[in-house]
């Protein structure tokens, strides 16, 4: 066998060749190849990554890497220089990591976030990212408090304009409630709610962020009241107690046009 090649065989009996190399006393797979030359090369290829001197942000033909999985190469350069094993495509720098969805896409993540991205992969379904998370499909913007139909610009934005730095400073919660939007009027900040049902109803405008989450919530009771069964997400609002949070919802004022919109319901 050429070196860094061994042989293995399927459970029909087919035979295929394995790749593998040792470095810093770490067995390394390499993948699996229809054939020993290819295999090899792989082993080749994986050998000049990790005993050159090739500077990672330097090296851009990608292409004469093969056969080795654009992952690999990832994880050897992230061996070879900062000593940690990963096998998802993940580069540490000096105070954060980048994740790489392609030679030329790069995702920019706080250390925090390290193990979990070491351990969940990134997809992509129909332009949205996201990770396999016990069975589920978790959008990565989901981890900053954001919602699935949480828009760019409306709901949330990135503070240095960079959209593929995901690092928790660059990411600005515009809108974290169900319902609320924020804008601003002579200078203040107005927070203004809407239901959706057969067409969407102003609840109200309000000064505050919770005040406008719990007139929504104050809202969905009231349609479930009125008989309207539809699975209605709900506002939590953590930083109140449960009294400040009972004496705002019973002192907030809802839309008149939206309590006359319900009484026809009722009596529906």
């Amino acid at each position: 066998m050429l070196p860094g090649v061994y042989q293995a065989t399927k459970k029909n009996g087919a035979i295929y060749y394995r790749s593998n190399i040792t470095f810093h006393n770490k067995h390394i797979s390499l993948g699996s190849f229809s054939s020993q030359e290819e295999a090899h090369e792989a082993y080749c290829v994986a050998e000049r990554v990790l005993y050159s001197d090739l500077v990672f942000d330097e090296y851009l033909d990608w292409n004469s890497l093969k056969p080795l999985g654009f992952d690999k190469i990832i994880s050897l350069f992230n061996f070879r220089d900062r000593g940690m094993y990963i096998a998802n495509p993940i580069y540490m720098r000096s105070n954060y990591f980048s994740y790489y969805l392609s030679p030329n896409e790069e995702l920019k993540f706080d250390v925090d976030d390290l193990f979990y991205y070491s351990t969940h992969k990134i997809l992509r379904r129909q332009g949205h990212l996201y990770v396999n998370d016990y069975g589920m499909q978790v959008t990565l913007m989901s981890r900053y408090g954001l919602k699935n139909y949480s828009v760019l610009h409306r709901d949330y934005e990135f503070a240095n304009g960079d959209e593929t730095d995901l690092r928790y400073s660059n990411v600005v919660l515009i809108n974290r409630y169900y319902g609320v939007t924020r804008y601003e009027r002579k200078g203040m900040m107005r927070y203004r709610v809407r239901i959706h049902i057969n067409g969407n109803y102003t609840i109200g405008t309000y000064s505050t962020e919770e005040k406008a989450a719990i007139a929504y919530n104050k809202a969905v009771d009231l349609a479930k009241k009125a008989g309207i069964n539809r699975n209605f997400s709900e506002n939590y609002v953590e930083n109140l107690t449960p009294r400040e949070y009972a004496d705002i919802y019973m002192k907030v004022k809802i839309s008149r046009k939206y309590l006359d919109y319900l009484e026809t319901v009722g009596r529906g």
